[in-house]
């Protein structure tokens, strides 16, 4: 069987990369404080199939990643699980963190470069910082995604907590990671722009 696999993809390479959805974020993607089965890239996974498509979702996000760390481990993952599709949900930590907006910028556009490169889509999500980072630097952080989205011509979700952020009731005590009864909220809102990116 294995022998017919490794066979298939090197005639047939697409076939491979058609079966991956790699999901490579960090807490809000990793299920910080949830049980697995409870956390949106399982969700996905379940609506993917729901869906009617064949894709399975590779989590391979790790809470407190930057994207200098996602930089780093990128090459390694695609070259693994050589996906169809990315999602790259990557850059609160630097934000919470005050790092270098200039190399946060310049880390998410290698990864989209990298991605590209190894023939995978990109599904591109932003994050919003509290106001108590200042207007300068937070209006910065967020239009720094939506540029990296518009200039590499990418698949895009704004705001992973879209239609949420402001329920103090979705959120764990931390204030920051999102309770399971907000992850399909999240999966609704990533479906829009992932859909057009999978194939039957």
């Amino acid at each position: 069987m294995l022998r017919s696999i490794v066979l298939l993809c090197f005639l047939l390479p697409a076939a491979c990369h058609a079966a991956t959805v790699l999901v490579f974020g960090d807490s809000l993607s990793a299920g910080y404080g949830l049980k697995t089965e409870e956390a949106w890239p399982s969700l996905l996974q379940k609506r993917i199939a729901a869906e009617g498509f064949k894709q399975t979702v590779i989590n391979a996000s790790i809470s407190g990643e930057t994207t200098a760390g996602g930089r780093t481990r990128l090459p390694t993952a695609l070259a693994q699980h050589k996906p169809a599709v990315v999602i790259i949900e990557l850059g609160a930590n630097d934000g919470l963190r005050g790092l270098p907006l200039a190399l946060m910028r310049e880390n998410l556009e290698a990864m989209v470069r990298m991605a590209t490169q190894a023939g995978t889509k990109v599904l591109i999500i932003g994050m919003q910082l509290p106001p108590n980072y200042g207007p300068d630097y937070t209006e910065k952080f967020t239009a720094s995604f939506v540029e990296i989205a518009k200039k590499n011509k990418l698949a895009f979700v704004p705001f992973l907590l879209e239609g949420f952020a402001e329920r103090r009731d979705w959120f764990q005590a931390d204030g920051l990671h999102p309770v399971a009864a907000a992850q399909p909220t999240i999966v609704n809102t990533i479906w829009k722009q992932l859909k057009p990116l999978l194939s039957h």
